[in-house]
C-alpha cells in the first residue's frame, strides 16, 4: 500500500526556521502505556529494518503530529502557558476516544500508520487551535491538509519506495488500539535524526 510515491527522499534535510539546537514549541498525541502501539511498531520495526534506508522509531518517541506554536525564543513561555491553559477549558468538552493504527503507507519521506477514525483527533485539533486563536493574534499553520498518522520510520536517504511497499505488503500484522484521554504540549527538537521532547503539559480530554 503506499500514497503513490516511488522515490523516497532524505526527511532530514532543514525547514525553514530549522537549525540544530532549536526547539520548538509544539502539541501531540503520544503513546505512553499503549502497549498495543508499542506492538504494531515493534513488528513493523522488525518487517522493515532489513530493507534499511529508515530511522525506525522507538516507543518512546512515537507520537501524532498535532499543532505547532512556534520556536523558543520566538513565541514567549507564558504565552505558551496560557494556551496550555486555555486547551485545558476547551479540552474539557472533547471525550476521550478510542483509535486504530492501521497498514502504513509509504511517504516520500516516511512510513505512516493512518489512524481512525480520524473525526474525535481532528476534533482535539481544532480545540487546540481554537486555545492558540486565545493568545495569539494568528494561528499558525493550515488547517487544511491534516492527516492523523502515526509514523513509524523516517526516510534517511534517496532510492525507490518499491522496497518498502513490498515489504508492508509481505507483513501480516494486525491494526492498533488505542485510547485516546489527553494532548501533550510539548518542546521538541531534531537534533538527533528523531523527534524528541521534554514536556510541558498533559491535557486531560473530558
Amino acid at each position: 500500500m503506499t500514497t503513490g510515491t516511488e522515490y523516497m527522499r532524505d526527511h532530514w534535510w532543514w525547514r525553514p526556521g530549522w537549525s540544530e539546537g532549536r526547539r520548538f514549541y509544539t502539541w501531540h498525541l503520544t503513546f505512553d502505556r499503549q502497549p498495543e502501539v508499542h506492538r504494531f511498531a515493534e513488528q513493523y520495526r522488525a518487517v522493515l529494518a532489513p530493507v534499511g534506508g529508515l530511522d525506525l522509531i522507538p516507543d518512546r518517541w512515537l507520537h501524532l503530529t498535532m499543532q505547532g506554536i512556534g520556536f523558543v525564543g520566538e513565541v514567549a513561555e507564558q504565552e505558551v502557558l496560557s494556551i496550555a491553559e486555555a486547551a485545558k477549558r476547551r479540552l474539557a468538552n472533547v471525550p476521550p476516544f478510542d483509535v486504530v493504527l492501521t497498514t502504513p503507507v509509504v511517504d516520500p519521506e516516511a512510513i505512516l500508520a493512518p489512524v481512525q477514525p480520524d473525526a474525535p483527533v481532528r476534533a482535539v485539533r481544532d480545540a487546540i487551535r481554537a486555545s492558540i486563536g486565545d493568545v495569539l493574534p494568528e494561528v499558525p499553520e493550515r488547517a487544511e491538509g491534516f492527516r492523523p498518522h502515526v509514523s513509524v520510520g523516517y526516510s534517511n536517504g534517496t532510492g525507490p519506495a518499491a522496497p518498502f511497499v513490498a515489504a508492508i505488503a509481505a507483513a501480516e500484522v494486525a491494526p492498533a488500539h488505542a485510547h485516546i484521554t489527553h494532548a501533550e504540549l510539548i518542546i521538541i527538537n531534531r537534533d538527533n535524526r528523531m523527534y524528541e521532547w521534554e514536556s510541558l503539559a498533559q491535557v486531560p480530554l473530558g
